[in-house]
């Protein structure tokens, strides 16, 4: 991977970006870590003609976003993609039942029929991962289920590796998986703390193996690699400069 195509996931530091002036010293502040970009989520309202202007004065891409709305209002997410000179945008989570077989597959027939008005107007719907998608409906994981019952040219992936790791998957195995279908990697390390838990980290300073899925992801062709950190221990600006500093070092050509 090379540094320009590393992203920060503005969820990252949604508590610092409630407002449009607050939006403005968040993204100046990413932009002296060293991002050259960001996905766009998690922010206070703001016009997204103001949150074009502060990206191009900052110097930063919106190299994707995350639409809730995007089963609803595809038109919309294709207006706003244009209006931030963007490509890709993921489906951030899935907020409809999936409690059978049917429900995933409801699931994914609306998510194609939302990625083929997007792909008509030369942008990309991917689907964003959590652990909910390594259950298994009918002996069938739910995850395999989105991907092989919809077709590639409307709906990509953006493999989640924090999730999949929580969810029991393989970071590596499902980059391979989706070789050719991969536009977008979410980097979220995985760390157990003293209470057994697991806890989002800064990226090396958990237990994934970044060599290997950096590895799988460019095999696969990832565009974008897309740091996100859920819960910080403290300042979210020091974790993402924590994680860019270790990916620039050690990930990087």
């Amino acid at each position: 991977m090379k540094i320009h195509q590393l992203a920060a996931q503005l969820y990252t530091i949604r508590d610092y970006a409630k407002t449009p002036p607050e939006v403005a010293l968040a993204l100046k502040r990413i932009r002296e870590i060293g991002f050259q970009a960001v996905q766009v989520s998690g922010l206070g309202p703001i016009e997204d003609c103001e949150l074009a202007r502060i990206l191009n004065g900052e110097g930063l891409i919106c190299c994707a976003t995350h639409e809730g709305n995007i089963l609803e209002a595809p038109a919309k997410v294709v207006e706003k993609l244009n209006t931030l000179g963007c490509r890709y945008t993921a489906y951030p989570f899935p907020h409809v039942p999936l409690r059978s077989l049917q429900d995933v597959k409801a699931l994914a027939a609306a998510l194609n029929r939302a990625g083929k008005i997007l792909s008509e107007s030369g942008k990309v719907l991917a689907y964003h991962n959590h652990s909910i998608e390594f259950q298994r409906v009918d002996g069938h994981l739910m995850l395999d289920v989105i991907y092989d019952e919809t077709d590639p040219r409307y709906l990509q992936g953006e493999i989640d590796t924090y999730w999949v790791q929580h969810g029991g998957g393989d970071p590596v195995k499902w980059c391979r998986r989706l070789s050719g279908r991969l536009p977008l990697l979410h980097m979220k390390d995985y760390v157990i703390n003293e209470k057994r838990e697991p806890l989002t980290c800064e990226i090396g300073r958990g237990n994934l193996d970044w060599p290997a899925i950096v590895a799988a992801a460019e095999e696969a062709g990832c565009q974008w690699f897309i740091v996100e950190q859920d819960f910080c221990p403290g300042d979210p600006f020091e974790s993402l400069k924590i994680s860019f500093e270790y990916i620039r070092d050690h990930l990087c050509a």
